[in-house]
């Protein structure tokens, strides 16, 4: 069985293809970019999606040297996400199915991430902690249904980075503002106090972004202090949930996903967390930690095999389409 997925949730358009065994033949991402100084628009970046999807579909099959009527299954994002961009991704897919003649799939965005890492890590079943610009979840399987043990009551730790980001001044075309705030913060190890905040198994971010914006307007403290300590800050919080929900679960294995994923500071701290328990961790490379379609072909696939099917009518977006309201029938 080979599936085509299409993710377009929110920034990131990607159009993936992968068959049954694993094997990703194509993994093509575009990535809209808001104007200096501004977060993602809604519609303009389903505008961007509109117009770029027919190349990156395109690109998808050349590059996976298969043609449109060797798919078998065409699988989209439902949700969590931006409606405008979300609608796009579904009108295409159920374009796809229509013209192709191939039955449809609509997937949850976080089981994907979920999912993919399973396959690409070589993991039975992790807790895993999913950070990107758009979610915060600490996420682990329980009683045939994805759980959600902890996640922000806010906004998300990426949200908080980027945004912090934006108010210091930070550009550059090459690299997310994520990226930006790791390289200031490898030329420091002075920490400055930020708050540090936990409730219950929940985090908040949107106090400790107004903290450091303030200290950086402030001028007490060069901007790399300030974004070590952001990230010395909000990585500890995020690796405390997640260790209690590995100490509650007794589970064995430990995963991260998600745009943040790519921050090397954060998989040293959950890989030094994880050897104290003696158990497994893994983060994935950016190609397939950042959103992309190969994560949605793959769910499709999972579910595609275990007697799910999507009827056309139920192919409408979910903007909160959450893990637990998901039946795991693959597992």
């Amino acid at each position: 069985m080979i599936s085509l997925g299409i993710e377009s949730s929110a920034d990131k358009l990607g159009v993936g293809i992968i068959d049954d065994k694993g094997n990703v033949l194509s993994n093509i991402r575009r990535t809209y970019k808001p104007p200096y100084g501004s977060g993602i628009h809604p519609r303009e970046a389903s505008e961007f999606h509109s117009s770029t999807m027919p190349g990156a579909i395109e690109d998808a099959f050349q590059e996976s040297g298969i043609k449109p009527d060797e798919i078998d299954l065409i699988s989209f994002t439902k949700g969590p996400g931006l409606g405008p961009c979300l609608r796009i991704g579904a009108v295409t897919a159920r374009t796809l199915s229509l013209s192709l003649d191939k039955p449809l799939i609509a997937v949850n965005h976080p089981i994907a991430h979920v999912e993919i890492g399973r396959l690409v890590g070589g993991l039975d079943d992790p807790v895993v902690l999913y950070v990107s610009g758009g979610n915060t979840q600490v996420i682990a399987f329980s009683e045939k249904r994805y759980r959600v043990f902890g996640e922000t009551i806010d906004i998300p730790v990426g949200n908080c980075l980027d945004v912090f980001g934006r108010n210091a001044g930070l550009s550059d075309k090459e690299n997310p503002m994520g990226r930006m705030i790791e390289i200031e913060a490898l030329k420091s190890s002075n920490y400055v106090s930020i708050p540090y905040v936990i409730k219950g198994m929940d985090v908040s971010f949107s106090g400790i972004l107004t903290h450091a914006t303030r200290l950086f307007n402030d001028k007490k403290h060069p901007l790399e202090d300030i974004a070590f300590s952001l990230q010395e800050t909000v990585f500890s919080m995020l690796v405390e949930v997640t260790e209690r929900a590995l100490a509650h679960t007794k589970k064995e294995e430990i995963l991260v996903c998600g745009g943040v994923a790519a921050n090397t500071r954060l998989k040293e701290m959950l890989d030094e967390m994880a050897n104290s328990h003696g158990v497994i961790f893994r983060g994935l490379n950016a190609d397939l930690a950042l959103d992309n379609g190969v994560m949605i072909a793959w769910l499709g696939i999972l579910m595609k095999q275990s007697g799910v099917s999507t009827r056309f009518e139920d192919t409408t977006v979910d903007q909160h389409f959450r893990p637990e309201d998901v039946d795991v029938t693959w597992r």
